[in-house]
């Protein structure tokens, strides 16, 4: 044999694949089919979206979207970003997001740790209050006259404390706190520590990765929300982002600064409709950028670093 000719394996994917029977090959290759069709079906609208955000409005409505860079344009974008209104949308959105989703969690971190105490007293009832809250609620109007009556109407309050407030969050946090081995509360007694200095600083430490995705899924669940604010906030200097992109993606109403200088009625229509595309992108960013900075969390251990051998 050839000294220059090297035998390289076969690929360990390939030949754990051709190991299976017939069976099983076809049942892997129906789910990759099936996962390829679903991934196409989330990345597809995407690239469409992004692409007719940057198009010619004329172009678009006649021939659709495509990759000649010549028939782009940034008109949209700057429709958007001159606009008053996107922005005080935007830092409303973010701050209720953030207040809400400290409040959110702290609370839920605080509830689900007595939870976890097979030694607390009343564990059982407070269960069956939980539960019982998770399948029945107050309604709406009894929830607006509430607020009204705490005088929390057309106030950022209005739409952070009604949700503040999850059983689910709460039930997933409490599983967490089991999963954590009792020599770390032992050793913690042995140290002398109380329960408040277990909790916040050796207990929470140890719970960054619950943390970060309860903080993800609040975050997220209040950027996306627009119910609560158009039911109880009044001011539009109030109204989060969502509510802006309602009135633009929903009732087709851009605010009139973004196409007031468009003479046409067939222009105004052509360049709302490439204004709904621009603020879906706009509107996502801060989504985009926060997933890749709590993407390693979701991957941590549950105990990584915390306790050495």
């Amino acid at each position: 044999m050839d000294k220059g000719y090297r035998r390289f394996p076969m690929n360990t994917k390939t030949k754990k694949f051709s190991s299976y029977g017939t069976e099983d090959k076809i049942l892997l290759t129906v789910g990759y089919i099936l996962i390829s069709l679903f991934v196409l079906a989330i990345i597809v609208p995407i690239i469409y979206i992004i692409v007719a955000s940057f198009m010619d409005p004329i172009t678009l409505q006649n021939k659709g979207i495509t990759f000649d860079f010549s028939k782009w344009t940034l008109t949209a974008y700057e429709r958007v970003i001159s606009n008053t209104q996107i922005w005080i949308g935007f830092k409303n959105a973010v701050v209720y997001s953030v207040v809400f989703t400290v409040v959110s969690v702290g609370i839920t971190l605080l509830a689900a740790y007595p939870m976890s105490r097979v030694d607390f007293k009343g564990r059982k009832f407070f269960n069956v209050i939980f539960m019982i809250t998770m399948f029945f609620g107050g309604g709406l109007i009894p929830t607006y006259l509430l607020i009204g009556n705490l005088g929390l109407l057309n106030s950022m309050w209005a739409v952070i404390l009604p949700g503040a407030f999850s059983v689910w969050n709460m039930t997933i946090a409490r599983t967490y706190y089991r999963g954590i081995p009792m020599e770390l509360r032992e050793a913690a007694d042995v140290d002398g520590a109380n329960e408040v200095t277990y909790f916040f600083k050796i207990l929470l430490p140890v719970c960054t990765p619950i943390i970060a995705v309860l903080a993800l899924w609040q975050f997220v669940a209040m950027w996306n929300s627009y119910f609560d604010a158009m039911i109880y906030l009044n001011d539009s200097a109030k109204q989060p982002l969502q509510l802006v992109l309602r009135s633009i993606l929903i009732q087709n109403q851009p605010e009139s600064g973004m196409i007031s200088d468009m003479q046409s009625t067939a222009q105004r229509a052509q360049l709302a409709e490439l204004l709904k595309y621009a603020t879906i992108i706009i509107s996502s960013l801060p989504l985009l950028v926060m997933y890749p900075f709590f993407q390693k969390y979701f991957d941590s251990g549950i105990m990584a670093g915390s306790v050495k051998g």
